[in-house]
């Protein structure tokens, strides 16, 4: 990727832009039956572009065609190989189109434009590449069967499927979908966050350039009611997969239950813990990876460090430390490239990150905070979803692992020790689905991610294991008889 333009060649870029303002069906984009939706511009607290949003009677015509193109087979049951090439001519238009893309982001959702240009369209490229590049390279299976049987365990594309986006990450976690989806062989129908519709929408528009066929990828934009809840309910929809929040993410797992028990995959909250042990060395190492993983993306990430967990040895000294590395975190316009925190995303949003902070102020920024609490305080055990980092002293490796545990969530972690034994138990000690070790981190495409206990079910993201989730398994077995009957085996 290149390097990052001026403030005023990206107010270029978004002057002379011409977002997408209509759901994309059927290989194109067509007016919604739903109302108009302003998308907000965070900084401003203003529409920048009016959408007309989709109905139920889209979801429906949606869900219709995406069947129709999944069982007419032109993507479910092209060679893997052909789907690769596809796949990837959809990374060189993303790639010919990351400016856009990336200024589209920064508007539409308030993030920094050098977290946008830097983080995450390279690495949504690289997540579509990476699943790309396996749908040809994922070998079934045969079964011991014995010598008078064949069994084979082979994968098929799960169907139509439902993905559900949040607004803190749309075009990074569009990508986490329908890389594997897509590459899978199935027909995806995107329902992308209110607040983050564009960048969906415009893939979907580049997907059909690059040769997906009609149908096959779609994005209905609006709101739960009218877009997530049918497609959650709808009897044609066989898997939803839904990144968000845990209270959303049980209303999918309802309306599967009262309609055809739909596969359900769920990543969501969590209240992720940072254990320092005595003998963690290079403070200044960690204070780094603290800051990063505390106050990336205004602290609005599923697995962002929230509670650092500290020996009292190291507290001291590891906390000045972090004082001074904030310091260097500029808040401000997100256009600016050398914006490190842009804007929340509305005022509701920072209302509810405020009220942790006693803070009536107005605006749409927060500046990062950093708390020392007991473990039991508000701040400890919620998920705030802002830049607050609340710290929590410790006098032992017992106390530390019992503090990272007390939770209800369980999405990452990680720990920071000079022991290598301690640091492998500790990282098996830990209910994470994710646990780094001496760094702050999420792995990268090839590594699983999702959470235990109310931070995910169904299944995880990234990695093979991605692939698994979007497919059934079937099991085919084959009787070869006794060769002695003569039969036309062979």
């Amino acid at each position: 990727m290149s390097d990052l333009l001026t403030e005023a060649e990206y107010r270029a870029i978004a002057a002379d832009m011409d977002p997408p303002r209509t759901p994309f069906i059927d290989g194109k984009y067509q007016r919604g039956r739903g109302p108009a939706m302003g998308s907000v511009n965070p900084v401003t607290g203003e529409a920048w572009v009016e959408i007309s949003t989709a109905s139920s009677d889209d979801v429906d015509l949606a869900v219709g065609k995406a069947r129709e193109a999944f069982d007419q087979g032109h993507w479910a049951k092209m060679h893997p190989s052909e789907r690769k090439d596809v796949l990837i001519r959809l990374c060189k238009l993303i790639t010919r189109n990351r400016r856009e893309l990336a200024v589209m982001e920064s508007l539409d959702s308030g993030k920094p434009i050098r977290d946008c240009e830097l983080i995450d369209i390279p690495e949504s490229i690289h997540c579509i590449k990476w699943h790309a590049e396996a749908a040809d390279k994922i070998y079934d299976q045969t079964g011991p069967a014995g010598d008078d049987a064949i069994s084979m365990i082979v994968r098929e594309p799960v169907g139509v499927v439902a993905a559900v986006l949040p607004w803190n990450f749309p075009l990074l976690m569009l990508a986490w979908k329908i890389g594997p989806a897509l590459a899978a062989g199935c027909s995806v129908i995107v329902k992308p966050a209110e607040q983050t519709s564009l960048t969906a929408l415009r893939v979907a528009e580049l997907a059909a350039e690059a040769g997906v066929p009609r149908g096959v990828l779609q994005v209905l934009p609006g709101d739960g009611p009218s877009v997530g809840e049918p497609l959650g309910r709808h009897m044609g929809v066989d898997m939803v997969s839904f990144t968000g929040s845990t209270e959303t993410g049980r209303l999918f797992l309802t309306y599967a239950a009262e309609s055809n028990l739909k596969k359900v995959v769920l990543e969501c909250g969590g209240k992720n813990p940072c254990v320092v042990l005595e003998d963690a060395e290079n403070l200044d190492h960690v204070a780094e990876h603290v800051v990063n993983g505390a106050f990336w993306n205004a602290g609005q990430n599923c697995s962002a460090v929230s509670r650092l967990i500290v020996h009292s040895a190291v507290k001291g000294a590891l906390l000045e430390k972090i004082e001074a590395r904030i310091r260097d975190w500029k808040v401000g316009d997100p256009l600016d490239p050398g914006t490190h925190i842009g804007a929340l995303i509305d005022a509701g949003h920072c209302k509810k990150v405020r009220g942790y902070l006693g803070d009536k102020g107005k605006g749409p920024y927060v500046t990062p905070s950093v708390f020392e609490v007991g473990k039991d305080d508000p701040k400890a055990r919620e998920e705030i979803f802002g830049p607050v980092l609340s710290v929590i002293e410790v006098a032992s490796y017992d106390e530390a692992i019992a503090v990272a545990n007390d939770t209800e969530y369980g999405l990452a972690a990680s720990v920071f020790t000079a022991h290598g034994r301690r640091a492998i138990r500790a990282a098996r000690d830990i209910r994470a689905g994710t646990v780094t070790v001496n760094c702050y981190g999420e792995g990268d495409a090839s590594t699983p991610f999702g959470g235990y206990k109310q931070s995910g079910f169904g299944g995880r993201d990234n990695g093979v294991h991605a692939h698994d989730q979007y497919t059934e398994l079937k099991t085919i077995w084959i009787d070869l008889g006794d060769p002695s009957d003569g039969d036309n085996v062979g």
